[in-house]
């Protein structure tokens, strides 16, 4: 018997929704050549990671085998599969990356930018071209989504065939891009698959799948009906919604405006690779000014509460000149994702509070999601008939669910969530092993891990205030001069109705004063001290156990 094994290994997507990072290997145990599947992020909350810009998976047990990798695959362009990989590539080892036309322009775009080769981002044509990479052979099998030029991957390796679904959906007429070909799919498939890694984001909606074409009637007669300006607000990556808004704008005589960069570059980059044709003419925000507004139609980003984007800027104010005013109406054409309600729902009523009628999804009525629902996932099982079916993307309980569905149906069915190694050997999944995994933060222009503390201490400061102690002492260990205080994020007076800072001052003073000559000279045991003392007062004085920092100087 072989010695060799075919592992899987999550690293972020399994388990949670977002942030997609998969690992496959191939070759002796802890020998494996490995290709990696989708390199994404997610984005942070003010609750959870303050201050963060973006949330990328750790990657630390794939750096460790760099030498390992042979190449990147990308199964489409979301900011969850693509956008970590300019971020990531060096850590990596500058390995090849792999997608199809739409999304490696998109990547070539995010490379550049972080100071990268672009030409590191190769493009590769649907089913049945393949790609070589060490043990592997990889195809893209091409399926719907909400965005274009989504693909599943065929993944051919010495242990057997694995179908890796990506993002998908059973559209057979998405508007924009190619329709879910069954035909070809079951082409792709015969001969048998060993395992089959499927999406797992609608596994709880019963009925199936809508296709995006259904939208347009509703929307037109909703655009049509409008007295005022419209504005529209949806995913920048759903090109096909863009193009379904913009041609009922265009049936209602309305000039429509993109605003939105992300928005734009989407369109851009669907034309320049022959994804999206006949879009309507669009105007630039220079000329909106000009346009009457009972003839006026923007799409904008936004839609899911983002502060800076098009949406929120226009519910705060004037965006680019445009002002919203009473009797406009904004449609919200998307799906709140789960922890982006509080944004969404606060620019809702700022609109209101403007006068703007505001329209959301309306139980689906301007809004199909992008993913396979329960009755698609099995249709999906039906087709490529794996013996062992393993969810991914999605959280637990969706993962627990699809699998059981499995089950039920007769496959070999496991729950692995990231940082657990599944090997694919023989007839059943069986767990190999585990990996630490987790994430890591994007703060400013540098990567901090999870573990480092950093975004903690953002957050305890943030809970709790901040207290500064500064204390200067002489050569003899002698304080010269009383310490000082500054706080932040604090009440200014508390119980004894005296300034906080004062009452901060005086225990302060009148501890180290007191302070043996042992402490003094001592900063560890002089930090300790000063440091409970302002918490005993804080919390006396305000009710708050609050964060310090001393600052010991010293004479010499």
């Amino acid at each position: 018997m072989s010695n060799e094994r075919l592992i899987y290994l999550p690293l972020g997507g399994a388990g949670e929704i977002g942030m997609n990072c998969y690992v496959y290997g191939y070759g002796k145990p802890d020998q494996e050549r490995l290709i990696v599947v989708d390199l994404g992020v997610t984005f942070p909350d003010m609750d959870g990671s303050p201050g963060v810009d973006l949330i990328l998976p750790d990657v630390s047990w794939l750096a460790e085998r760099k030498d390992r990798i042979e190449a990147i695959f990308i199964t489409h362009a979301h900011e969850d599969h693509l956008g970590a990989v300019g971020h990531l590539f060096e850590t990596l080892g500058r390995p090849v990356v792999y997608a199809r036309a739409f999304t490696a322009n998109l990547g070539r775009h995010k490379m550049d930018e972080r100071g990268h080769d672009p030409k590191a981002i190769k493009t590769v044509g649907k089913f049945p071209e393949t790609v070589t990479a060490g043990p592997f052979r990889v195809s893209f099998l091409p399926i719907s989504h909400s965005i274009p030029e989504s693909a599943g991957l065929m993944i051919e390796t010495p242990a057997g065939r694995v179908v890796h679904s990506g993002d998908f959906k059973l559209d057979r007429n998405p508007v924009v891009g190619e329709a879910y070909d069954p035909e070809l799919w079951g082409e792709a498939v015969k001969g048998g698959v060993k395992a089959l890694m499927c999406d797992s984001t609608n596994v709880f909606s019963p009925l199936a799948g809508r296709s995006e074409s259904t939208l347009g009637p509703a929307i037109e007669d909703l655009v049509m009906n409008a007295k005022g300006a419209v504005v529209a607000t949806t995913f920048a990556s759903n090109v096909a919604r863009l193009k379904t808004l913009a041609e009922a704008g265009e049936r209602a005589g309305r000039s429509i405006c993109l605003m939105g960069r992300a928005m734009r570059r989407m369109v851009e980059a669907a034309v320049e690779t022959g994804v999206l044709t006949n879009f309507p003419t669009v105007i630039s925000i220079d000329h909106v000014s000009e346009v009457p507004r009972g003839n006026l139609m923007l799409i904008v980003t936004g839609s899911q509460g983002e502060r800076r984007a098009a949406s929120a800027q226009l519910a705060n104010g004037k965006y680019n000149g445009v002002e919203l005013k009473e009797g406009d109406l904004f449609l919200f054409s998307s799906k709140t994702i789960p922890g982006n309600e509080r944004g969404v729902i606060r620019i809702m009523n700022q609109l209101s509070e403007k006068g703007v009628d505001v329209v959301d999804d309306a139980g689906g009525k301007y809004h199909v999601s992008g993913h396979a629902n329960r009755p698609d996932l099995e249709e999906m099982h039906a087709l490529v008939k794996p013996q062992i079916l393993i969810p991914m993307h999605g959280e637990h309980r969706h993962l627990r669910e699809h699998a059981r569905i499995g089950a039920e149906n007769g496959l070999q069915s496991i729950v692995a969530v990231n940082g657990m190694m599944i090997s694919l050997e023989g007839n059943r999944p069986q767990v190999a092993g585990y990996v630490e995994t987790g994430r890591t933060y994007l703060d400013g222009s540098v990567h901090v891990g999870a573990m480092d503390g950093v975004i903690r201490d953002r957050i305890r400061m943030a809970l709790n205030g901040l207290v500064m102690v500064n204390v200067i002492l002489d050569e003899n260990n002698e304080p010269l001069g009383e310490p000082w205080c500054e706080i932040r994020g604090l009440a200014e007076t508390g119980r004894s109705r005296a300034p906080l800072v004062d009452v901060l001052e005086e225990d302060l003073d009148q501890w180290l004063r007191r302070a043996p000559n042992k402490v003094r000279s001592d900063d560890a045991k002089l930090e300790d001290g000063l440091k409970r003392v302002v918490r005993t007062v804080t919390l006396e004085e305000i009710g708050k156990k609050v964060e310090v920092t001393i600052v010991i100087s010293r004479l010499s």
